[in-house]
């Protein structure tokens, strides 16, 4: 499996390409807008959009979900049906946030912890990590060591929980409960800003410090 990011929309979010290698089908993650960037970062590697995963229902993740999957005709996946409400408040969200588009979309299929999506030859595990909201899901691919995080976790800090739905300590059992005993090496991708690893975190993030003997 390969990857990249393509940071999308004025909150530099990241949007995240994994695809397989020998079939040159790609999972596009959380495609919050800019889909010509997109489909252009696509193109560069002669890749075809073969699956549409979503992480949690907030805007800048799932703004351009609808238009991307109208374009490619990929289905879509994800996010855990407890962000239902989120995705169906899509004009809410960006009167809110300042988002010109963006619809609503029913995707293809809910998920839930456990469940597994594949994208050629590549399968990645999903893990229901609530917190940021409800239904937040990670993607994880064991073979590579490598998460895409969403909103759970970042470099330093971890992901709000004041929207409607979020909850401080909920959040912090996904952390600690689902993703840090998936081992210190896993590299992870979050929503927004650099890469680290879950052992860097552990030891290091203030958030998590005090939780560990």
């Amino acid at each position: 499996m390969r990857y990249k990011i393509v940071p999308v929309t004025p909150f530099e979010q990241n949007c995240t390409i994994f695809w397989c290698e020998k079939t040159r089908q790609a999972a596009i993650i959380d495609p919050g807008g800019d889909i010509e960037r997109i489909r252009a970062a696509l193109a560069e590697d002669d890749l075809t959009a073969a699956l549409i995963l979503v992480t949690h229902g907030h805007i800048d993740h799932v703004g351009g979900v609808a238009a991307l999957a109208a374009a490619t005709g990929a289905p879509i996946e994800g996010p855990h049906a407890d962000d239902h409400y989120w995705i169906d408040g899509m004009a809410q969200q960006g009167r809110m946030f300042g988002f010109a588009d963006g619809s609503s979309f029913t995707p293809a299929r809910w998920l839930k912890d456990g469940d597994t999506v594949r994208c050629g030859e590549v399968e990645l595990r999903v893990l229901h990590c609530p917190g940021h909201t409800p239904g937040h899901v990670v993607f994880y691919h064991p073979a590579s060591r490598l998460a895409q995080v969403g909103d759970v976790l970042f470099q330093g800090s971890i992901g709000r929980t004041d929207f409607p739905g979020g909850d401080h300590e909920t959040l912090l059992r996904s952390i600690t409960e689902r993703l840090l005993p998936l081992g210190d090496d896993v590299a992870f991708i979050p929503g927004h800003g650099p890469m680290s690893t879950f052992g860097e975190e552990r030891r290091h993030n203030p958030f998590l410090s005090g939780r560990f003997g």
